[in-house]
């Protein structure tokens, strides 16, 4: 039965690998159907050196190796939920709606793979769960992501666009009656790199790329990679950086602090070739910390940039996850082909009762 209140967990784990984050959402639906959100409890679960390791190097396992690695990264993730629900006194919840983590993505292969989304989660941390959203829309011809602009639509109407700074950027905006979303290019997957090369684990504020210079050569032959110029809907993965980002990177034989420089005025660039001057822009991901990437960006553009709180910025994937969560329970879309170019919209996701 469909209700007008959910209380539920919204739990996401993205390629920059920051780390498990955990939100206790609230969710109203009013009587005109617009969709009102509360942030409760909430934290980034940090992931420990070894899991972090494990997590970059999976895209290269076995089949057998992956098998047994989505069933210890299942408990690792029962035990992060189940302490924060004891943490913070979370009782009566509606489910636990969790994205897992991507180690495979090609939808051109139809394959998808988040681990963590085992039936036996619910089960482990006696709670209904609501995961496993991508996979679907794959078989339905879709790219499986990006699929948080459901949320951009139903939760943040009052912006022209909503841009996601995280490993990738991403944008979703209306065009003639339809969301249209897709990947822009890969962010903090590879400056936190480049960052840990010099010895941070990210670049604070952008100040060791604003220290360093643009090698306009290797610039220029990032901004004429080919998926810039492909139509969405499109998507990206660990995987294209790996063929496409890293070896130009390395071949360039650049300091570290210079491909940092280049990097992210490669990034601003193509930001900027999203956006019609003027427009009010919603940006939250951790790449809204990196104030210089953001300066960069409002040079070559001039839009109304709006960063919303702290809360929101830390939380957004987590709570758009959420709302994926309730869609499904209430079995209404959470998946919209004209984002993913699946064949139809479509209620995306798999439901574990206890």
């Amino acid at each position: 039965m469909k209700k007008n209140n959910y209380h539920v967990l919204g739990v996401m784990s993205g390629t920059s690998l920051d780390g498990v984050d955990v939100a206790e959402c609230f969710f109203e639906i009013s009587e005109e159907k617009k969709w009102n959100f509360k942030i409760g409890a909430s934290e980034t679960i940090e992931y420990p050196t070894i899991w972090k390791k494990t997590l970059q190097e999976a895209v290269h396992y076995s089949e057998e190796k992956l098998t047994g690695l989505n069933e210890n990264y299942t408990d690792y993730l029962s035990q992060i939920i189940s302490a924060f629900i004891s943490k913070h006194k979370i009782t009566t919840i509606d489910a636990v709606c969790s994205h897992g983590h991507t180690i495979l993505h090609k939808p051109e292969k139809e394959v998808t793979l988040q681990i963590g989304n085992l039936p036996k989660l619910a089960t482990l941390i006696n709670e209904t769960v609501v995961c496993d959203f991508r996979v679907q829309d794959v078989k339905l011809g879709g790219q499986g992501a990006p699929l948080v602009p459901i949320g951009d639509q139903l939760l943040f109407p009052d912006f022209d666009y909503c841009l996601n700074l995280g490993g990738f950027a991403n944008c979703s905006y209306e065009k003639n009656g339809d969301r249209i979303a897709y990947d822009i290019c890969p962010v903090n997957i590879v400056l936190n790199l480049y960052a840990e090369k010099l010895g941070q684990p990210y670049d604070d504020g952008g100040k060791m790329a604003a220290s360093g210079e643009i090698n306009e050569g290797l610039l220029n032959q990032l901004n004429h990679l080919n998926f810039y110029n492909e139509k969405p809907p499109k998507s990206l993965g660990l995987e294209w950086v790996q063929a496409y980002i890293y070896p130009i990177l390395e071949a360039s034989e650049e300091t570290s602090r210079n491909i940092l420089r280049t990097y992210v005025e490669h990034i601003a660039i193509q930001l900027a070739r999203q956006f019609s001057e003027g427009k009010k822009v919603l940006i939250t991901g951790g790449g809204v910390y990196n104030s210089f990437l953001i300066e960069r960006l409002q040079a070559i553009r001039n839009v109304q940039i709006v960063i919303p709180s702290e809360e929101l910025i830390e939380n957004k994937e987590a709570l758009i996850f959420g709302l994926l969560g309730v869609l499904k329970l209430r079995d209404e879309v959470n998946c919209i082909a004209s984002v993913t170019g699946a064949k139809q919209d479509h209620s995306s996701g798999m439901v574990f009762n206890i």
